[in-house]
């Protein structure tokens, strides 16, 4: 045997020629000092020990860099090793070796020598020096007091081993001794045994061991409240063992078993999508693995329950008589013509085919004119079953969607909901106040109804809860809106717009007359009594006590009169006839609340009766201008816009431009200043139709020609003196009726909105298009007898003078 000195110096001459076998190692590092077992299996391994054996039992041993290589190269061995001896070799059975090695030095290949039958290397031992400084010194006294620290966490070394460690003097020894009682990774042995520079190997040790003992307390945390968790656990299902048994000892049974049953039963006999049976199936079958008092079975309760409780393949019978269902939807509603044509057609199409597509409709108008009660008859007269869904100030997408199972409490979304509560995959299904969703950190509703509305997606809407795809598509989905800007555009995209303006006076009084007078004589206790409202009555409970588009006020207003006379005849205990005039009225709901704005008494220079629009009808607009010494400058009063200034610039532009065609002479527009007033100053107005109407008043007050008081007027003006269409304009027409005005100028591009204005009110109407400013002074300003305006000689082209009596009709 090779005597290999415990301290020794390198010497070139003394390790030149040292050829040892190599034994490959796997998982292990083998340190100077250190006895370890070895189970030995490869070939050439086996052959190595059996060289070493024959010879003086020293062997060099060298972990593999790779574990999972079976057949190591040169390259797959590291170079730094240990030069060990065999105290002990059995050979087993099955063809293995189990062997014992001590490590004695620290040794690196010099080169591998060509042998078939085992590896075989020339080695050179590596010089270690004990040396004994300060630095050395105090990094072993850290080493020795983190290692009794350990033992203290773990208690699986022996305690006598600290004792042992403490009383070794060699700091080489020493920390190859500590080292080898650590289960350090692989690579961070390795690099404490090629560090041959004893400060560097005691510094890296005393860090390994710091880290050890970090994760071996946080592992002992963790194992302390796994150890609590499954304690609770067990402490659990044995008392629940306990009440299983007590309950069968009385004879009341197993309900958890009944439950289960009974929940099979159920999925038996429900009809679901091939995806949902199969989910039900695995939820069901993890069910009845758990515990029944567990917080998990009750979240799986509840899963199953929802699935089976949402109608899959439920459907209301779908009511396909279009008379019938017209028939329905005139007797709740007045009017609304456009909306009951798109669902008559819808019935008209699911009469041919038998599988339709929900239509998906967007109501949009101001409040009060029936969208929501128009959505609950067209349910009725479909016979289809009505959900309504307010959607004003959502703005977590969950509400929609759902949650996930993964949040405690969680539920799917409202729309799920509800399909639950009505108990049909057919529903006509409302959606409220869409234009009033926001948005936040939780998300955006308004996105996830794109997927709801969307008739290309709908058919396969995956809740959050759920995690299903649920067919939405035979939904009659109605949404409505006061104001469409509000809505995002893709949301717009997927529905189809349906306006709903306000109501005319006329349609109100018939509105009043046939469903409101009988809805609140009825909800009163009145509808017994002998009791009648007078056409004039009605009509002042419209124009004096309510300004809105739709008829809610209206509905409050003769409530109050029915609770006056309800509170007379308890009073009186009198069965006597009541009759309700306009002034019964006025002495039931005190002064009239609002005025509407009547026709001038009289033809004004610089008055020009304009019209406006907004969100509860039209106005009547009356424009104002003066002219007063100055220095040219135009001033704007009345609280307006920046768009209605504009066009008053525009106004006054082309005025200046068109002074010599109108008799104007140039030296007015430096010498005056024009002032324009639009009444009513708090109220804010803004808009360009007011164009043509600023004009015509610019030049009233420059020529002093008066303007008729009986006519109105709405257009946009251009530079070039074109009149450009308006929006609102069946509005606008209706107040210049209800004002006395029997004369209307309007774009000749919204001749076809005239489609639109009640047959009774066109009538009255003398409704005159004009396409340029020329044509709108020649009929709104009253000249002398054979006066004309403008300057025959100097017309532009295509404009030809227009007689003062000239009128185009439309009656």
């Amino acid at each position: 045997m090779v005597n290999i000195p415990k301290i020794f110096k390198y010497n070139e001459a003394d390790s030149a020629g040292l050829r040892l076998p190599l034994l490959p190692l796997r998982d292990i590092v083998v340190f100077p000092y250190m006895v370890v077992p070895l189970f030995v299996g490869r070939d050439k391994s086996i052959a190595a020990l059996t060289v070493a054996m024959n010879g003086n039992k020293n062997i060099f041993l060298s972990t593999q860099r790779v574990v999972s290589v079976d057949s190591p190269t040169a390259k797959d061995i590291n170079k730094v090793g240990v030069v060990g001896t065999i105290l002990q070799l059995l050979r087993l059975p099955d063809g293995t070796v189990k062997v014992l090695v001590e490590g004695k030095t620290r040794a690196r290949t010099k080169k591998f020598l060509k042998k078939t039958d085992f590896f075989e290397v020339e080695v050179e031992l590596l010089d270690v020096i004990d040396e004994t400084t300060t630095e050395i010194f105090t990094l072993e006294r850290n080493v020795v007091e983190s290692f009794a620290q350990y033992s203290k966490l773990n208690k699986s070394i022996p305690k006598d081993l600290v004792n042992r460690v403490t009383a070794i003097t060699s700091p080489s020894k020493l920390a190859d001794t500590i080292a080898s009682h650590f289960s350090f990774k692989i690579s961070d042995k390795q690099k404490l045994l090629e560090y041959v520079d004893l400060e560097k190997r005691l510094l890296l040790l005393l860090d390994l061991i710091k880290i050890e003992c970090e994760v071996y307390k946080m592992d002992q945390r963790v194992k302390g409240r796994v150890k609590k968790q499954m304690e609770k656990t067990q402490k659990n299902y044995y008392l629940n063992e306990q009440m299983r048994a007590i309950k069968k000892e009385m004879g009341t049974g197993d309900d958890s078993a009944n439950e289960l049953k009974e929940l099979q039963k159920r999925i038996k006999r429900k009809r679901l999508s091939k995806e949902a049976a199969s989910k039900v199936r695995q939820e069901f079958k993890k069910l009845k693995m758990m515990t029944p008092m567990s917080a998990e079975a009750t979240v799986v309760r509840n899963y199953i329950d929802w699935i089976l409780s949402l109608p899959w393949f439920e459907r209301s019978k779908v009511q396909t008589d279009i008379d019938k269902a017209e028939t329905i939807l005139n007797d709740d509603h007045y009017g609304l013509k456009k909306p009951k044509e798109r669902i008559l057609e819808y019935l008209a199409v699911q009469c041919l085919i038998k599988k339709v597509r929900g239509p998906i409709l967007c109501l949009v108008g101001p409040p009060g004119v029936g969208k929501t009660s128009l959505a609950k008859s067209v349910a009725r007269a479909t016979g289809r079953k009505f959900i309504r869904l307010s959607l004003g100030g959502v703005r977590d997408e969950a509400e929609i969607r759902g949650h996930r199972r993964t949040y405690i409490g969680a539920m799917p979304g409202k729309i799920v909901q509800s399909l639950k509560k009505a108990g049909a995959n057919n529903p006509v299904f409302c959606l409220d106040e869409v234009d009033k969703m926001s948005m936040d950190f939780r998300g955006d509703p308004s996105s996830a109804l794109l997927e709801v509305l969307d008739p290309e997606q709908n058919y396969n809407f995956n809740d959050h809860y759920l995690d299903l795809g649920y067919d939405l598509s035979d939904i009659f989905f109605i949404t409505t809106a006061n104001t469409l800007p509000e809505i995002p555009l893709p949301l717009q995209d997927r529905m189809e717009i349906i306006r709903l303006s306000g109501y005319t006076e006329y349609e109100k009084y018939h509105i009043a007359k046939d469903f409101l007078l009988t809805k609140q004589l009825e909800m009163n206790g009145l509808k017994d009594y002998d009791i009648s409202f007078a056409k004039n009555a009605i009509s002042t409970i419209i124009q004096s006590y309510t300004r809105e588009a739709g008829v809610r006020n209206l509905e409050r207003e003769i409530a109050s009169i029915c609770r006056k006379i309800a509170r007379d005849v308890v009073k009186n205990k009198e069965n006597k006839k009541y009759n309700i005039t306009s002034r019964t009225v006025q002495k039931h709901l005190g002064p009239p609340r609002f005025r509407h704005d009547q026709m001038e008494t009289q033809n004004q220079i610089g008055l020009v009766t304009g019209l406006a629009w907004t969100q509860v009808g039209g106005e009547l607009l009356y424009i104002e201008t003066l002219t007063m010494p100055g220095k040219g400058k135009l001033i704007v009063t009345g609280k307006l816009g920046d768009v209605m200034k504009e066009s008053a610039q525009a106004a006054l532009s082309f005025v200046r431009s068109r002074g010599d065609y109108l008799k104007i002479k140039k030296e007015l527009f430096e010498e005056l200043d024009i002032h324009i007033h639009v009444p009513e100053g708090a109220i804010p107005k803004d808009g360009p139709s007011a164009g043509i109407s600023m004009c015509a008043s610019i030049v009233s007050a420059l020529t002093k020609k008066a303007v008729r008081r009986d006519l109105a007027m709405t257009g946009e003006i251009t530079l070039r003196g074109r009149v450009l269409p308006i929006g609102g304009l069946k509005e606008k027409l209706l107040a210049a009726h209800r004002g006395g005005l029997k004369t209307i100028l309007v774009p000749v591009e919204n001749e076809k909105d005239l489609k639109d204005l009640p047959a009774i009110i066109s009538k009255e109407l003398e409704i005159i298009l004009v396409e340029h400013m020329d044509e709108v002074l020649s009929h709104a300003l009253i000249l002398n007898e054979g006066e004309c305006l403008f300057q025959k000689s100097d017309l532009p082209i295509g404009i030809a003078p227009i007689e003062n009596d000239q009128r185009i009709s439309l009656n």
